[in-house]
């Protein structure tokens, strides 16, 4: 088969859900399930429970590679109804991730990208950035960060969905009882027609923090919940404020507890207040409150109309498995973390584009079982370092009396004076695409980059035209993909493709301009090297890349092990040694 590209055609759309006060969702229709009134008992190799982003994402990325599924939710509409527009930050690698499914022209059509931020202690700015300066966030085709109510992704993720087929969503369907056995997972499940029982070969718990599985399974987990209160105002002004990330640690305006301001979709301002630790939810949330705390910080004659107000506690939470028998669980069902830093909503996003391609593998049989407890291994670790990183911010913003308290205020003061102190300024680290550092389906050894994420950088195609590793990606279609960075030998063309006979991998030749292609292999350019330091890797050499973008493996040499590499991709090999 020759290497395709990718393209998307630009979207734009209408969609708009603010209407007045409060947010006005879209409604789906309620279509009886097959499984109503049947006396057999049918069973689907997966089922997801819950239609928020974690699990639409799976949805979605299932039916991309074109595995049957059915996805079940108690709700007839995306978001919460009545409740907040929830999250509202996406992070590059999450962006990279809805480019991959197709739903990135949607966002970006209708979200505002950002990458400065500014932190402020009373008046005195005391720390600042701009990501596309920072690290390689701009090579990337996606920007740093897009800021969109999270109800808008859910949406469309929804539309492609029913665009691509092969994963069928069933609203109003609540999940009432579960069990499992060594044969079948047994759900039952009330419709407003009535309830039915299926069966499934793997279970997806996408439910969030309140998971009916994880009562049921008697999942054990860490808890920690803070007395912070906070009131989220979603406001439109007559005059704009900057389009930039804004916090405050202290606000003179909000009694001296920090304050952040951030821009949505549809010209919708989120400013997010502490509250007193003892705050009444109601008194703050309270209209007449809202506008007057908003006529403190822009001005008596400001503007407003708001959109939703709502007060917020925060808790975190991280099971100690995210696999129990043939559930698995993703998003706020394993873990839940405070809202700093955007590290709850994608990291449900990468959660749900990890286990997809493994689900796929497996159910096609290009992969051994084993494969799915890597899942286990990778996002695990990421749960655990994204509560962490969050808890610690939790600290800083709400320190305790002592030590805590002591570090923060040096901290500030030193920020004023000097450039080096800024760093420990703590208002939410900005999530990232978590490494993975022991995991069963990566290679490790001396050099090795295995475990890293490969940004969507641009490379050019073999007739000069432009591409993205997300082109590469899904021309693979759910297959490994050896890039292999250099000129090539007749042997070690023979070599390579020996090592990947009969494996479900694809092979792609990368040159610089001058570079000769080796005979009848696919091959692109990277004339300004962003593909090879995406990969980790200098000179001549071969990186490994997992459909989800992550490095599997990478070394200088094609030989066997490149094959292991392959093999534990795979699920294929239980070690963990090169």
């Amino acid at each position: 088969m020759s290497l395709t590209t990718y393209r998307e055609t630009a979207h734009t759309n209408n969609y708009e859900f603010t209407s007045g006060a409060g947010y006005v969702l879209p409604e789906y229709e309620f279509v009886p399930p097959p499984e109503l009134n049947s006396e057999a008992r049918v069973r689907h190799p997966i089922v997801i429970v819950g239609g928020g982003i974690t699990g639409l994402t799976l949805a979605c990325s299932l039916a991309r590679l074109g595995v049957k599924a059915v996805l079940i939710d108690e709700d007839n509409t995306v978001g919460v109804k009545g409740a907040s527009s929830r999250g509202i930050c996406y992070t590059q690698k999450s962006l990279e991730i809805f480019q991959r499914l197709g739903i990135f022209e949607r966002i970006a059509a209708k979200g505002t990208q950002w990458s400065v931020g500014r932190t402020f202690a009373g008046d005195d700015e005391v720390y600042n950035f701009d990501l596309r300066q920072q690290g390689n966030f701009h090579l990337s085709s996606q920007p740093p960060f897009i800021n969109i109510q999270q109800f808008y992704i859910e949406a469309f993720l929804v539309d492609r969905v029913q665009e691509l087929g092969a994963v069928e969503l069933r609203w109003q369907n609540r999940l009432t009882a579960f069990e499992q056995t060594a044969d079948a997972a047994t759900l039952t499940v009330e419709t407003p027609a009535g309830s039915y029982r299926i069966e499934a070969d793997h279970v997806i718990d996408a439910t969030g923090s309140n998971s009916p599985l994880r009562k049921w399974l008697n999942v054990p987990f860490d808890s920690r919940r803070g007395d912070d209160r906070w009131c989220i105002a979603d406001v439109r002004f007559t005059t704009h404020p900057p389009a930039e990330r804004h916090t405050w640690i202290e606000a003179p305006f909000n009694e001296n507890r920090a304050v952040w301001q951030h821009l949505m979709a549809d010209d919708v301002w989120r400013i997010d207040y502490q509250m007193a630790p003892n705050a009444d939810p109601a008194y703050v949330s309270r209209e007449d409150v809202v506008r007057e705390r908003l006529a403190r910080q822009f001005g008596p004659d400001v503007g407003v109309e708001i959109v939703w107000v709502g007060p917020y506690a925060y808790r975190s939470e991280c099971v100690h498995a995210m696999r129990h028998g043939r559930v698995f669980l993703m998003g706020d069902s394993a873990k839940v973390v405070s809202p700093f830093g955007a590290r709850g909503g994608n990291t449900g996003v990468a959660d749900a584009d990890n286990l997809a391609w493994k689900l796929a593998a497996v159910l096609r049989g290009k992969a051994d079982a084993a494969l799915l407890q890597s899942y286990q291994d990778e996002r695990l670790e990421a749960a655990q370092q994204n509560v962490c990183v969050t808890n610690r911010t939790a600290r800083f913003l709400r320190p305790a009396d002592g030590s805590e308290r002591l570090f923060r205020q040096a901290a500030i003061s030193l920020a004023k004076q000097y450039p080096f102190a800024r760093s420990l300024i703590n208002t939410g680290r900005m999530a990232v695409a978590n490494p993975y550092s022991q995991s069963s389906a990566c290679t490790y050894a001396t050099g090795s980059a295995a475990g890293q994420s490969v940004q969507n950088v641009p490379f050019q195609w073999a007739d000069g035209t432009p591409g993205q590793v997300n082109d590469l990606l899904n021309w693979a279609q759910g297959d490994l993909l050896v890039l292999v960075f250099g000129d090539l030998a007749p042997a070690a063309l023979q070599r390579l493709r020996r090592l990947c006979l009969d494996a479900p991998v694809r092979s792609v030749q990368v040159l610089g301009t001058d570079g000769v292609p080796a005979q009848a292999l696919e091959h692109v350019r990277d004339p300004k090297g962003h593909l090879q330091g995406a990969c980790h890797v200098f000179g001549h050499a071969w990186a490994l890349v997992r459909p989800d973008g992550y490095l599997a493996a990478t070394g200088e040499t094609i030989n066997a092990r490149l094959v292991t590499a392959i093999e534990r991709s795979l699920g294929l090999r239980g070690d963990k040694t090169p």
